[in-house]
């Protein structure tokens, strides 16, 4: 049996993060199609855009995360808006710091793989990364403070999520 680092622990916490905000900041009336409508007009598709937003938002709380040592019980703790001001306060570099270096999910390997990609090719790949750290900041001041069930901290997301039925 093969033992898993509390390293991998965090990153599976946090790309489980990831998944579940949009799903849960779109029981918002008009919330999913307002994205949508931002990702066409950046020129980017729904999958790839919605993708790079979960990825981006498990990238932020693995930041704070790591920058804090927290371990991967201590992630429920960590407030929801710390993530957003992660997500626009770091460089895209920083948020690469201290990521696994295999990943046991193969869409979190491309979809992190894709990130790095766009934040070393720079130019509109870099400006694109920019809008997408705006779109995952307003979804989590959405879930923090304009949803009817606020969402404070990774805990609480966690179990909202759980609540709605979403994938654990």
């Amino acid at each position: 049996m093969t033992s898993v680092s509390d390293s991998d622990l965090l990153w599976r916490r946090c790309a489980h993060l990831g998944r579940v905000l949009l799903p849960l900041v779109d029981q918002e009336p008009g919330r999913q199609a307002d994205r949508h409508e931002n990702l066409r007009t950046w020129g980017i598709t729904t999958v790839v855009g919605e993708r790079l937003i979960e990825v981006f938002a498990a990238l932020a709380a693995h930041a704070v995360a790591t920058d804090a040592s927290m371990s991967a019980a201590g992630l429920d703790a960590l407030p929801l808006r710390t993530v957003a001001n992660a997500a626009t306060g770091k460089r895209d570099l920083e948020l690469l710091a201290g990521l696994p270096h295999t990943f046991t999910d193969d869409r979190d390997q491309q979809a992190v793989s894709l990130f790095r990609l766009s934040a070393y090719e720079g130019g509109q790949a870099s400006r694109r990364l920019f809008q997408l750290s705006r779109e995952i900041r307003h979804t989590l001041i959405v879930l923090t403070e304009h949803t009817p069930m606020p969402c404070h901290t990774c805990g609480d997301a966690f179990h909202r999520a759980a609540a709605t039925g979403l994938p654990q």
